[in-house]
């Protein structure tokens, strides 16, 4: 027979694990080399180098395939990767988020010795970034300065003298708002002009970058975008107490700027292309000026004064010169605490009015009383979100675009709000159906101090109505609500194969249905009954899934709310339907889910 006549032999390409790829090579060198390799014992030579080729063959193809998923958002596995197509699109990720809550201040003040009441000379002001700590070691700062001298202060006779029974000391007590962590600083040497110069904050868990200004004192502000020149700068205002307000936002055109970005737990610096050298942060305006369209003549030159700020070197980049980065760090794993426990005072800061003119005894006891407390718990969401939670969050910012219309758009600015104003666990927006006009309920929930679901604070409430009004519909009304918390429990009978040992049995289907359960659902988010089956089924000694049933969790330690099971179940008996404001917790697998072994 000729040749080319010969029958061909396909070669199956579809094998890419170890030994698939050596059973194909064995019987490639068994058809074309009978000769040359006749022994493929596993002691033999022929075998190492099958193995061989095999191993390499697998290492390739496992790296192809990782190589290849990881270029794609959708099948993109490792967190870095996640983050990084989510700058592409717009995301812009956290890091580690922030909890806010209120505390009660204490100061001693010296009775007026010409009238009734503490003497208002020694009414200090207590200045926001004083530190408090935890009686578990974790810190908090103080965001805003408290006035002791306010008039809605609460103020009550401490300690009067024994033989008159005169007031010698009253307490004041004020009320403040902390954020978790603490300040840190430090410094970095930079070199020779680099365009796009990035630097790296040695510290991890970092929430925001307060400062940044160099050795000839140039301060750069954060901005979103480097193609961004216009920054709204806070200015204290001296009329605070005619105005009601605080500061005053004062738009600043600026040339020194840099945007933060985070992978994980490290948080980078970077910088625009503009050599300092070159004259070229501020437009000219003759090049902007603008030529009427369509006219063969011009009668008038005009410009856009908004362009006066464009240029195509993004900031100023700092050269041959040291940077001071002031940045706040959060505590590293929980942030959350209970009714009482900041209860120290790490170090202060006060400023009392017409000092020269006061006693410093009278100072210094005065510093030395104070005493915090907080009377609520602190809360918020202490854990970082996982892969699939941060791909959810990267398609509803792509097309959200940083505006609000849709329910879908909303969740997305929810959990999109910085950090240090505060987290959310879970949230969920629903059209209010009792309502007629566009009124929407946002339900939002977070975290306890071990990681279980608990209502959302007064404040972080307030934040959140602050941060979404600059992006919602004009026409739209937001109804920030609690959901309902329901704890459920999953009680199970599976049936062991023959020789399994039953006790290992129950724990290998408690650890299974916990890991696939135990983290806290989405607000509204049904529980699929076969899957609880699905599960089961795929645990090692399991014969047969007999019953799954769901039971509410009431008591001590659990919410009150319950929800009636058998009503709720869905036509085919696989689905309990949650209420679209109600999210369900198994909020303690261990003992929550409990079964039977036959």
């Amino acid at each position: 027979m000729p040749q080319d006549q010969k029958k061909k032999i396909p070669i199956n390409y579809t094998n890419r694990e170890f030994d698939g790829i050596r059973n194909d090579l064995e019987q490639i060198a068994e058809r074309f080399y009978p000769d040359s390799f006749q022994d493929f014992s596993e002691a033999s030579f022929g075998s190492i180098v099958l193995d061989s080729v095999a191993y390499v063959s697998d290492q390739l193809s496992f790296y192809l395939d990782y190589n290849v998923n990881e270029m794609f958002l959708d099948t993109s596995f490792q967190y870095t990767n996640v983050l990084r197509h989510g700058r592409i699109l717009g995301y812009k990720h956290q890091g580690r988020p922030s909890t806010y809550g209120v505390v009660s201040l204490y100061l001693l003040i010296p009775a007026s010795t010409v009238g009734l009441g503490p003497d208002t000379l020694y009414l200090p002001v207590l200045k926001r970034g004083t530190r408090f700590t935890s009686e578990s070691g974790l810190n908090f700062i103080l965001t805003d300065n408290i006035d002791f001298s306010d008039s809605s202060n609460q103020v009550v006779v401490s300690n009067v003298d024994s033989i008159t029974g005169a007031p010698t000391f009253f307490a004041v007590k004020a009320y403040g708002n902390v954020v978790s962590g603490y300040f840190k600083q430090e410094t970095k040497v930079v070199g020779d002009f680099e365009r796009f110069k990035l630097i790296e904050i040695d510290s991890t868990n970092v929430s925001e970058v307060i400062s940044v200004t160099d050795a000839e004192g140039n301060e750069y502000f954060e901005v979103d975008n480097l193609s961004q020149d216009i920054i709204y700068k806070e200015i204290a205002n001296n009329n605070f107490k005619e105005e009601n307000s605080p500061s005053v936002m004062k738009p600043l055109l600026v040339s020194r700027k840099f945007i933060t970005f985070t992978e994980r737990s490290s948080t980078f610096i970077q910088f625009g292309s503009g050599n300092p050298n070159e004259s070229n942060v501020v437009a000219e305006p003759q090049k902007v000026a603008i030529n009427v369209f369509g006219k063969s003549y011009v009668t008038d030159t005009t410009f856009d004064p908004t362009r006066l700020t464009k240029n195509e070197n993004f900031g100023t980049v700092p050269t041959n010169t040291t940077l001071t980065i002031v940045y706040r760090v959060t505590n590293p794993v929980n942030s959350n605490i209970a009714v009482g426990n900041l209860n120290k005072v790490s170090n202060s800061s006060f400023d009392f009015k017409n000092r020269p003119s006061l006693l410093d005894s009278k100072i210094s006891s005065i510093i030395s009383s104070l005493e915090v407390s907080n009377e609520k718990p602190i809360t918020g969401d202490i854990s970082l979100p996982t892969t699939s939670e941060v791909k959810r969050r990267i398609y509803d910012s792509f097309s959200t675009q940083n505006r609000a219309v849709t329910q879908v758009d909303y969740e997305n600015l929810v959990y999109r709000m910085p950090s240090k104003f505060g987290a959310i666990k879970r949230c969920s927006v629903q059209r209010d159906p009792d309502s007629q006009k566009r009124n929407l309920n946002m339900y939002i929930v977070s975290e306890d101090p071990f990681g279980k679901l608990t209502l959302a604070s007064d404040i972080i409430k307030k934040n959140l109505k602050v941060w979404i009004n600059q992006h919602r519909m004009i026409n739209d009304t937001v109804d920030i609500a609690d959901p309902y918390i329901i704890n459920l429990g999953i009680n199970f009978m599976v049936s062991s194969k023959d020789g399994t040992n039953k006790f290992d049995l129950m724990e290998r289907c408690v650890r299974a249905l916990g890991a696939k359960f135990g983290n806290p659902f989405y607000i509204g988010e049904d529980i699929s009954i076969a899957d609880i089956y699905k599960e089961l089924s795929k645990v090692t000694g399991v014969h047969e899934t007999i019953s799954v049933k769901l039971t509410n969790k009431t008591g001590t330690n659990y919410a009150n709310n319950t929800l009636n099971i058998n009503n709720n179940l869905s036509p085919d008996g696989t689905k309990l339907v949650i209420p679209k404001n109600a999210v369900v917790e198994i909020k303690y697998p261990d003992t929550d889910i409990r079964g039977q072994i036959k």
